[in-house]
């Protein structure tokens, strides 16, 4: 099979269901910044890291391709039976923050990004993670979703993982420390 199919040569795609869309889209935009975060997950999975964390990562980047096919189908016209993302998906995520917070201390300051490589790789994947978010939210708009819920769980257990692995990899956390005029 080939990959290329030359469908979009002119600058559009298409969604499940069957809807050409320009690739500037708002869906496009949204489940665009979903993979691109997948693969920033996948990264981290990558890095010499408790096999644990690693379980978790491929946990939460098959989440992350339920969610970027939910995205991806036009909700008019897709008839396809997709995966879901449910609410213990999210409090999975809250219980793996929880963990993690046990051993680190108290947070008093902002923290620049940064502390240890794999942590950097994290804030980087929370930086996609707030941008799929802000994606999702515009085209889902008053919708409560378990996919914006998902996404904003997801960037807040990516700042505690980063926090982690900075400890772990024996980092410091740089604090900010604003200049005064």
């Amino acid at each position: 099979m080939k990959i290329y199919t030359k469908k979009g040569d002119a600058g559009k795609t298409s969604l499940i269901g069957g809807t050409r869309v320009y690739k500037f889209h708002d869906r496009i935009e949204a489940y665009g910044s979903v993979d691109e975060l997948n693969s920033y997950v996948g990264l981290i999975a990558d890095q010499d890291i408790d096999e644990s964390y690693k379980k978790i990562l491929i946990d939460i980047q098959n989440n992350l391709f339920t969610i970027g096919s939910l995205l991806a189908a036009d909700p008019e016209k897709s008839k396809m039976k997709l995966p879901e993302i449910h609410e213990k998906d999210v409090a999975e995520l809250e219980t793996y923050m929880d963990d993690m917070n046990t051993s680190l201390p108290e947070l008093k300051n902002f923290i620049l990004p940064g502390g240890a490589t794999v942590a950097s790789f994290c804030h980087i994947a929370r930086c996609v993670c707030r941008r799929a978010e802000r994606h999702s939210v515009k085209i889902l708009q008053d919708e409560e979703s378990i996919i914006t819920k998902y996404l904003n769980r997801l960037s807040d257990y990516l700042f505690v993982l980063a926090r982690a692995l900075t400890k772990e990899m024996g980092g410091n956390e740089v604090y900010w420390a604003p200049r005064s005029n």
